[in-house]
């Protein structure tokens, strides 16, 4: 150990042998700079104490914020017999025709205005044209979107052709009851339905030993998507026939939720597969679990980039932001912000002043 080290953080552990090689490098060769890169906070400000320049990693880091600030894209100025060719033509509109500064991107979602109209579009990259999202339309099994924001998220989650979707948004903006409601309308599409989030406990305090199986001990931190599931159970009447598919699905094992560690290794095949709370996870976490992804199958991740309880994560490194920055552009991906929240007003309150 260093003694200038050793002086200041007497404990021998592996964390002060690193700090030592540091302060030998920089003391053995003085015309040199010497930086110690880390992205344990706790060593960094140790570091700092003993006089040596410290650096995060920046290579996994986000740094356009933009798509998870700011509310629609709204094009003024827009013809408005175009927009009348949209509300009247469901193919829509070639893109070209509406003289746009540059091209949106790919299954981007946007509001187009004129002097005496607006529609609410989105690009569509395979088609190469702008098409009209409804606003009105139901998602299905008594949910329906209340803000044009839910019916740009309802809008490609529904496309087949769209096989990654994020979606990102404060507490209460309703992203994954939305993809729960939009796969369940899907179910005749696909063989299963697999609701995961990752097991991290709040502020990364854990709950400790749970009796019962390998399913009750995970129960617990699965609920929240079971109180989504329970939400739609109660807006269908009892004895319907959508609640008795709900619960048949249920019973067949076609509608599964469990914890995203038991994802690994799998191959994930004509699947409608949501991942809540996805800000918890790392860059290479949502890599391993796209890379499941088998014929048929579409990926959703949701979570809010402001809600992070992993201590080795921030709103720049974590996996949903940089998996966004990643793959904007790419035709078979989408991403949704939600702005508005819609849990209740005591809800939207707490994340605006809190």
């Amino acid at each position: 150990y260093q003694r200038r080290v050793a002086n200041s953080f007497p404990e021998r552990i592996p964390d002060h042998r690193i700090l030592s090689a540091a302060v030998t490098v920089a003391e053995r060769h003085p015309d040199m700079l010497t930086i110690l890169v880390t992205k344990d906070i706790n060593m960094r400000m140790k570091a700092r104490a003993l006089g040596i320049p410290v650096e995060d990693y920046f290579t996994d880091k986000v740094t356009d914020f933009v798509p998870f600030s700011e509310n629609e894209t709204v094009y003024e100025g827009i013809d408005p017999e175009l927009i009348d060719r949209l509300y009247a033509t469901p193919e829509g509109v070639e893109a070209d025709l509406f003289g746009l500064p540059k091209r949106p991107e790919p299954n981007a979602c946007f509001i187009l205005k004129s002097h005496r109209n607006s529609v609410p579009a989105r690009y569509v990259p395979f088609t190469e044209r702008f098409h009209r999202v409804d606003k009105g339309a139901a998602v299905g099994l008594g949910i329906r979107p209340r803000n044009v924001e839910q019916s740009f998220a309802f809008e490609v989650l529904n496309d087949p052709e769209v096989k990654l979707v994020g979606i990102t948004g404060r507490a209460g903006t309703g992203k994954t009851l939305l993809a729960l409601a939009s796969a369940l309308r899907q179910m005749d599409d696909y063989k299963q339905i697999l609701l995961a989030r990752p097991i991290v406990a709040l502020a990364n305090k854990d709950i400790g030993y749970l009796p019962g199986s390998g399913k009750d001990k995970v129960a617990p931190y699965m609920q929240p998507l079971f109180d989504n599931l329970n939400v739609i159970h109660a807006q269908l009447a009892p004895g319907s026939k959508d609640l008795r598919r709900l619960d048949e699905l249920q019973k067949s094992d076609r509608l599964v939720i469990e914890a995203l560690a038991f994802i690994r290794g799998r191959s994930l095949s004509e699947t409608f597969c949501i991942v809540d709370e996805a800000q918890n996870l790392t860059p290479h976490e949502i890599k391993t679990i796209i890379t499941r992804t088998g014929e048929g199958t579409k990926m959703v991740f949701t979570g809010d980039i402001e809600q992070i309880d992993s201590p080795y994560l921030d709103a720049q490194s974590n996996g949903l932001a940089y998996m966004i920055d990643k793959m904007r552009g790419e035709r078979l991906f989408a991403h949704v912000n939600l702005v508005k929240g819609e849990r209740s007003a005591l809800a939207e309150l707490a994340s605006e002043r809190l």
